[in-house]
């Protein structure tokens, strides 16, 4: 009981993931998506999208990866991916939510989530590859959808589109241009500078 215990507390804390605002619009454009609406929105990419990868990965491990990628921002809030002052220790304010609550956890699944979340942050793995270009893609199609309505609050620039979405060739070259001819006909529709 102990341990089916502490993964029920862990399953009610995650729950404030719901709680946490991200920068983008649902593409209705009455309210920002919220990080658990993100997490979902990428585990059901990564299935459907599979074919598009670089190398085979392993969709259960990717569907894993993006469901606990975020769970940081518990307590570490959400980092506009533009902003450069709010990132500055955004690792170390990430890094000690994730010393919390996953140790919330059995011992097993404890070091299997940091794991995922250490494999996911570094960008290697065909697997961390793939689910990181969902995780540039999801919000772009947001962005796109909406008429760049938060690209145009922010006054994002093309350039910073495109600098920040270039990790996507590692995970799909397809979706990588794909995204390219987003971003310029965004940018030709004046959602971006």
């Amino acid at each position: 009981m102990d341990r089916l215990k502490k993964q029920i507390n862990f399953i009610l804390e995650v729950d404030k993931l719901k709680t946490i605002f991200r920068q983008s619009y649902i593409t209705d454009k009455s309210r920002h998506e919220n990080d658990a609406e993100h997490s979902w929105h990428l585990a059901l990419m990564a299935f459907l999208l599979a074919e598009h990868t670089n190398e085979k990965v392993d969709i259960l491990k990717v569907i894993k990866m993006v469901l606990v990628h975020d769970l940081v921002e518990i307590d570490a809030g959400d980092t506009y991916c533009y902003d450069q002052k709010a990132n500055l220790g955004k690792r170390d304010r990430e890094r000690k939510c994730a010393d919390r609550i996953f140790h919330m956890l059995p011992e097993d699944q404890c070091s299997e989530m940091f794991e995922l979340w250490e494999e996911f942050e570094k960008i290697e793995t065909p697997e961390a590859k793939y689910a990181a270009a969902l995780d540039r893609l999801q919000p772009l199609l947001l962005n796109y959808t909406t008429d760049g309505k938060s690209w145009k609050e922010h006054g994002i620039h093309k350039s910073q589109v495109v600098e920040r979405i270039r990790t996507m060739q590692k995970g799909s070259e397809k979706l990588w241009n794909f995204a390219e001819d987003i971003i310029e006909d965004g940018a030709q529709k004046g959602f971006l500078k």
